[in-house]
């Protein structure tokens, strides 16, 4: 059975859907005014992978993840480069799903926007104003955040003790229309021609919070499995969701509450800004190193966990990448001289690795102890791909089980053409060999890069290499 930690219970519990074998889970997505960064990435990265292990558990997975396409910041922008706020939320959407698919995140199964779902809005807040849980003030709507009585319970949060402007990024004149400092915003007066819907209490836009309540509630019903996200969103985001769709709904909101951990940049641990001049966005990475290498990196650190950005981590995790994929190549080449039947003892080896893996797993998703599984599954392939004698069905065996485990974290292995670091491993490998006079396994090497198209010449500086 698989354990989460609830951060709502702030303890690990046994993860029961709602619908036996469904998995309802929402996850919040990106403001989409500029490209996504890693931090955007982690969390991205990270439910994507969690995704992954309940589809590996048999279950099926509706997950929806938002665009937030208004906004202050998006409105800012798309005046600033002379463009629609719409226009600007389409190019980086577009730019969101490139990212997104080069890091091998799979599709949600719906990303609903705030801009379509607008009559949806003006309904649910029309709800809580008839409740008495919100209030007009000139053209804007508020909630009444005092008059929700479990207010704070996810963050930790007392009520009483709330700076002013704590939920919500507020000025002077905004305070004066509030009945309390820390009441939000639902919905945004319209300031001059800026976009805006009409309501029946006049013209503006939804508030960040209600999007999220409408469209979780909307789309997965008002009791939902599992809701996500970074821990930066605890507080005031998901604890003025909770308040809003319990208020309307007068049912719990979600049974989990999960957020991943921060993305720290460079040895000194510094959280990425751009005033600190190390905002790194995933489009830029995407263009100077394999995205799989980043992917690696980020879905092998357990979710709760922070994750500290560095060139050197960024290195070990190429390496660790370039090792499954050298492993899965030397698989790979024993199947043309492979016997008939099957190897009990490795069988019965992979049978313990994948018990191992999915206690890993079932433990809240614990991918640096699920990784380290497949490492020794890796090693056993090294092993089994060099004994002299091989069998089909145990190469079939540790051939699927190596894809379906590293799929989990969102890797490839393809059986095409070999990337560079992947040759040079093989081509180390090799040389090893030689220096070991274990000349059956340099040849085979050889060979088995010359069957990829890959041509070795040996000089006295080393081992050089061409594509055929």
């Amino acid at each position: 059975m698989i354990n989460l930690y609830n951060a709502m219970t702030r303890q690990k519990e046994p993860f029961q859907p709602i619908t036996p074998g469904v998995v309802n889970m929402y996850v919040c997505g990106p403001t989409v005014y500029n490209y996504i960064h890693i931090g955007n990435a982690r969390s991205i990265i990270a439910f994507d992978t969690i995704r992954r292990y309940f589809e590996y558990r048999g279950f099926k997975v509706k997950f929806v993840s938002n665009f937030t396409d208004v906004d202050d910041k998006m409105i800012n922008t798309a005046k600033k480069d002379g463009i629609t706020v719409p226009e600007l939320a389409e190019k980086f959407i577009q730019a969101f799903m490139q990212d997104s698919k080069a890091i091998n995140v799979e599709p949600a199964t719906m990303n609903p926007r705030a801009t379509q779902n607008v009559p949806e809005i003006v309904g649910f807040i029309q709800v809580l104003i008839d409740k008495g849980y919100a209030y007009v003030s000139d053209g804007d709507v508020y909630y009444r955040t005092r008059k929700f009585a479990n207010y704070g319970e996810l963050s930790g949060q007392n009520i009483d003790e709330l700076e002013q402007g704590a939920s919500e990024h507020i000025n002077d004149e905004e305070t004066a229309r509030k009945e309390d400092p820390i009441d939000f915003a639902l919905w945004k007066g319209a300031k001059g021609d800026e976009i805006s819907w009409d309501a029946p209490w006049g013209k503006g836009r939804p508030g960040w919070h209600i999007e999220c309540s409408v469209m979780a509630t909307k789309y997965l019903g008002e009791t939902i499995d599992i809701h996500a996200g970074g821990e930066d969103l605890e507080f005031p985001h998901h604890e003025n969701e909770i308040a809003q769709s319990e208020a309307k709904t007068g049912k719990k909101f979600a049974n989990y509450w999960m957020h991943n951990g921060f993305v720290t940049v460079g040895d000194e641990n510094e959280k990425m800004s751009k005033s600190l001049g190390n905002f790194v966005t995933v489009h830029d990475i995407v263009d100077k190193m394999d995205p799989q290498i980043l992917r690696l990196f980020m879905a092998t650190t357990q979710y709760r966990r922070p994750i500290q950005y560095t060139r050197e981590n960024l290195e070990e995790a190429g390496n660790n990448l370039a090792k499954l994929k050298n492993a899965f190549a030397n698989l790979n080449y024993r199947f043309k001289n492979a016997e008939s039947g099957s190897d009990g003892d490795t069988d019965r080896r992979v049978e313990e690795l994948i018990k191992q893996f999915t206690d890993a797993m079932d433990d809240d998703f614990n991918a640096q102890n699920g990784i380290a599984v497949v490492y020794e599954l890796a090693k056993v392939l090294n092993v089994y791909s060099e004994k002299e004698t091989v069998k089909l069905d145990t190469l079939e065996l540790l051939k699927n089980t190596f894809i379906q485990l590293v799929s989990i974290f969102g890797i490839q292995l393809e059986e095409g053409q070999l990337e560079d670091e992947t040759i040079k491993q093989l081509i180390v490998e090799r040389d090893t060999a030689r220096d070991n006079k274990d000349f059956k396994r340099s040849d085979e090497i050889r060979d088995q890069l010359k069957e990829q198209g890959i041509n070795l010449e040996d000089t006295p500086q080393g081992t050089r290499w061409k594509r055929a």
